[in-house]
């Protein structure tokens, strides 16, 4: 299940764009939580925490609880705008959810036990088809991230969405065809090493041919 993590925030009277540059001059990040049939509240964030956040993983599908004068709300980020220049953090949007909310997100994928992986002992390659998975589930349950277990797989070898284990209340978007995560390469030769074995091959010929 997704941490919740607290975030501190001052309340904003104003609206627009005018407000918004104001709250910036002033050293704060604009902000606004909407959502849930409840009238949008208007807030700002200290730099240091929203860039805290989004410099962590998965900004968009942390849960955050907000203390409003006594009123807490829990929240998910929908979206963040950034300074194309410096990158610095212009305006985020929160959205309220309640029980029955369910979103589309996306998880990152991890892969574990590579050293029980005969085909990566061998030299194989792991070549990633989907560092992500998109699914539906309530902001609640959403997983952190979804582990692959890669013990027993040699080279050839492909894993599906079919051999990994989702948590409960999760849906996934591509129901059509058991999607491929990730395959087992085989080990890449470079050309310098094909160069060398047709010259050791060719030496090995001209030795023969003497005897």
């Amino acid at each position: 299940m997704t941490e919740v993590i607290s975030l501190a925030v001052e309340v904003r009277d104003r609206a627009g764009k005018g407000a918004a540059r104001a709250t910036r001059r002033a050293g704060r990040v604009p902000a606004v939580i909407y959502g849930n049939n409840q009238d949008p509240v208007l807030v700002s964030l200290a730099p240091l925490d929203v860039m805290r956040q989004i410099r962590g993983a998965g900004f968009f599908s942390n849960i955050y609880e907000i203390d409003i004068a006594g009123k807490m709300h829990r929240v998910l980020a929908r979206d963040l705008q950034l300074d194309p220049v410096t990158d610095r953090p212009l305006h985020i949007d929160f959205m309220r959810f309640s029980k029955k909310t369910r979103l589309v997100v996306e998880v990152n994928v991890s892969f574990i036990n590579e050293e029980e992986c005969p085909g990566i002992r061998r030299g194989g390659v792991l070549n990633i088809v989907r560092h992500a998975i998109e699914m539906r589930c309530s902001p609640e349950h959403i997983p952190e991230e979804i582990e692959v277990d890669l013990a027993g797989l040699d080279v050839g070898d492909s894993i599906h969405i079919s051999a990994v284990t989702l948590p409960g209340d999760i849906e996934l978007t591509i129901t059509d065809r058991d999607f491929t995560i990730a395959t087992i390469a085989a080990p890449t030769v470079s050309s310098d090493d094909s160069e060398d074995d047709a010259e050791v091959e060719e030496t090995a010929d001209e030795e023969e041919a003497e005897d």
